[in-house]
């Protein structure tokens, strides 16, 4: 029978969960899921009702699953890898996830990356404009149609202020599972220097600490979009230069530049001094809170910019 994970990324999302993901994968002694976020701890019981713009398509496509049976064929190709994992950052946001997660692997190490909520929450605004998902272009209006959008049934990811109360999130998990099981970490030390962290996460998981992970450019930047139409050439798969590209261009070769070219035609304006102060007043209290949980200064998430 195929092993359930003893490892799971779960959050937060736009926190740099792919980035580990990838450094994770690349370890001789770790299997990771094919499939990036099954997010299956979070849709077994209460599927989001996907009613929002490209709902159903995203999730479809980032390869989520509803049963445990094919979450257990994610995890067919181990052998004997110490560490066997997944990454859905929904997990640390959804509120069924750590009593589902507490009951199938109970023993998992939960790994959570957190970033300053107010520069996550503008990250998945811009992530959704740039998939074009996102019909609003003012950041404050998405944030004014959020309650909305969750009372009829739009999934997580329109979520941007809601998922960055990590206080509370954090404490579900910590009713279910032991201190040491949770490794809490943040955004702004994997960017600073990609190599050591990912080094310091091993550590932490008892492998080989020595081995440096391939790092390059981001994988999911976000922004507005400089060329429509370019931007939708490159999210069209079925494009005939984008097939003609498959036959003669190895795949690590065409990831890389088109990774290269979403992020070249992409534009990021800095968000509005209102939406900030109004985001920094929102998250303030939690903020607070957290740094008392983890015992670290983040008075610099709550600076103006």
């Amino acid at each position: 029978m195929a092993r359930l994970p003893n490892t799971l990324i779960i959050g937060a999302a736009k926190a740099g969960t792919t980035s580990l993901y990838d450094y994770l994968q690349q370890h001789p002694d770790v299997y990771m899921s094919p499939v990036k976020e099954p997010r299956y701890f979070a849709y077994a019981e209460n599927p989001p009702a996907m009613v929002g713009p490209g709902d159903e398509e995203s999730n479809r496509e980032a390869g989520a699953v509803y049963t445990m049976d094919d979450y257990r064929a994610l995890f067919e190709g181990t052998a004997d890898e110490a560490v066997v994992g997944e990454a859905s950052p929904v997990y640390l946001y959804d509120a069924d996830a750590p009593r589902l997660i507490a009951e199938h692997c109970p023993d998992a190490t939960l790994i959570v990356l957190l970033r300053n909520p107010v520069e996550r929450a503008y990250s998945h605004f811009l992530h959704l404009v740039r998939s074009g998902r996102e019909p609003l272009r003012d950041f404050e209006a998405a944030l004014d149609a959020e309650a909305e959008r969750i009372e009829q049934g739009w999934e997580w990811s329109w979520h941007y202020r809601r998922m960055g109360v990590y206080h509370d999130q954090l404490a579900r998990y910590r009713e279910r599972f032991a201190d040491e099981q949770i490794q809490v970490y943040l955004f702004e030390d994997l960017k600073a220097d990609p190599v050591a962290f990912a080094q310091r996460v091993y550590r932490a998981l008892g492998i080989d600490d020595t081995f440096a992970p391939s790092v390059g450019a981001p994988r999911r930047s976000t922004g507005y979009p400089r060329w429509q139409w370019f931007q939708e050439f490159l999210h069209t798969p079925s494009h005939p230069l984008r097939r003609a590209a498959r036959r003669v261009l190895p795949e690590w070769v065409r990831d890389r530049v088109l990774t290269s070219a979403k992020n070249a035609n992409l534009k990021k304006p800095p968000m509005s001094r209102a939406a900030r102060r109004r985001l920094v007043d929102a998250y303030r209290e939690d903020v607070h809170r957290l740094e008392a949980l983890l015992d670290r200064s983040l008075s610099h998430w709550l600076e103006p910019a």
